[in-house]
């Protein structure tokens, strides 16, 4: 089955060590909908400052996924520093927060309480 995430950049973070691969899974899924969720309000509000401060924030657990949604939050970052509203990164946030969301099932599935 295809993933979203990739689970031999997660075992390579973790050394391979499984029990430690589901606490880094649980960990994300604890920190980052709540992030997500916090990042798409503050996009939606134009509020710059806050959108960047989850965006960076997300970034490197993002990377140790191997989620491949950079150029996303690359672009969501560099949306901060412009006074462009927030339609012209729109895609980018809608394309992150869908991508997530399979995330958030598949590592659910193959991390189960």
């Amino acid at each position: 089955m295809s993933t979203h995430y990739s689970k031999e950049s997660l075992s390579e973070v973790a050394g391979g060590d499984e029990d430690f691969m589901e606490i880094v899974a649980k960990t994300f899924l604890e920190e980052i909908p709540p992030d997500l969720t916090a990042l798409v309000e503050a996009v939606k509000n134009d509020n710059k400052e806050l959108a960047y401060q989850f965006a960076h924030k997300m970034k490197p657990n993002l990377e140790m996924f191997g989620i491949p949604v950079q150029k996303n939050i690359t672009s969501i970052e560099a949306w901060t520093k412009t006074s462009k509203n927030s339609s012209t990164v729109t895609e980018h946030v809608d394309h992150l927060n869908e991508v997530l969301h399979l995330v958030f099932e598949e590592l659910k599935a193959d991390y189960p309480s």
